[in-house]
């Protein structure tokens, strides 16, 4: 992406899994201001559960380590595995994952034939949703073919393997596709090869105003921001009050992107000031 913008000046909202393919939102130069408040959003996830094989990764890229048949598990007690692992849980993260311990990548301690054993997180599962369970004949295993919608920090290969423990014969993802970040969906997504041939990006502005309430200022407003000063709180003006962790996206009367605001009070302070009529030139 630095080659095909050509800066230096390019950041992510957060990576996906070596197998999995879908949204990764990214930032150029101005923008990449903005992703620290796409990171905690919710995601949104299609997949594929491999109920019957257990692996080291959790997922197809790692060595099965143990294989039970799924002869006895019935559709009924997978939707019921599903709505057990459905809302605010407890969730292990895979030990292949990138958690630090001790300094150390947590994969990097089992590619090198350490034991890993992450702490639980609380993680919340907004839906959890099965699409399809179909079995091949003759084989063991059983796929599972899911939606998934949950907060940020959860681990889709975690859910797979805490539902094939739960029915007591391993499970593991075959596939993975992220469908949404946010506000931000597989739709609006480029390949690198089409941003090569043209760098199609969506504006500062319109990816501000899908993230974050929005407030249009006036322009003494709009002047006074772009000098770092406060202005009256959003909640004095109708709009929805915002915090320093959720701001609100201002904007000036010709619609550019011209701050970030946390309300204190009965003031508004600027969290971000961008430089008037430049706020629409990155993305």
């Amino acid at each position: 992406m630095r080659r095909i913008a050509g800066t230096r000046k390019v950041g992510h909202a957060g990576t996906l899994d070596p197998m999995a393919t879908g949204v990764l939102v990214v930032g150029i130069n101005k923008a990449t201001r903005l992703l620290t408040y796409i990171v905690g959003t919710s995601k949104t996830y299609t997949a594929t559960i491999r109920l019957g094989q257990s692996t080291i990764t959790d997922d197809a890229e790692g060595d099965v380590i143990a294989s039970v048949s799924t002869a006895g598990v019935t559709d009924a007690a997978v939707h019921d595995g599903v709505a057990a692992l459905t809302g605010q849980i407890q969730q292990v993260p895979s030990s292949v994952s990138a958690i630090k311990v001790n300094g150390e990548r947590a994969y990097a301690r089992v590619r090198s034939g350490e034991e890993v054993k992450l702490a639980a997180r609380p993680v919340t599962i907004h839906r959890f949703e099965i699409h399809g369970i179909s079995r091949e004949p003759g084989s063991d295993v059983l796929d599972v073919e899911v939606t998934v919608e949950c907060s940020s920090g959860t681990y889709i290969r975690a859910l797979a393997r805490d539902l094939g423990d739960g029915l007591g014969v391993g499970g593991h993802l075959t596939a993975l596709r992220r469908t949404h970040v946010g506000p931000y969906s597989l739709d609006q997504a480029r390949t690198l090869e089409q941003l090569a041939e043209e760098l199609e990006v969506l504006e500062m502005s319109q990816a501000a105003r899908a993230l974050m309430p929005n407030r249009e200022l006036t322009a003494e407003e709009t002047t006074e921001i772009s000098f770092g000063r406060r202005i009256a709180a959003g909640a004095e003006t109708g709009s929805l009050a915002a915090t320093t962790e959720h701001p609100a996206a201002a904007f000036a009367p010709d619609g550019s992107l011209v701050a970030l605001l946390a309300d204190t009070g009965s003031y508004a302070k600027p969290v971000l000031v961008f430089a008037p009529g430049n706020a629409s030139q990155d993305s």
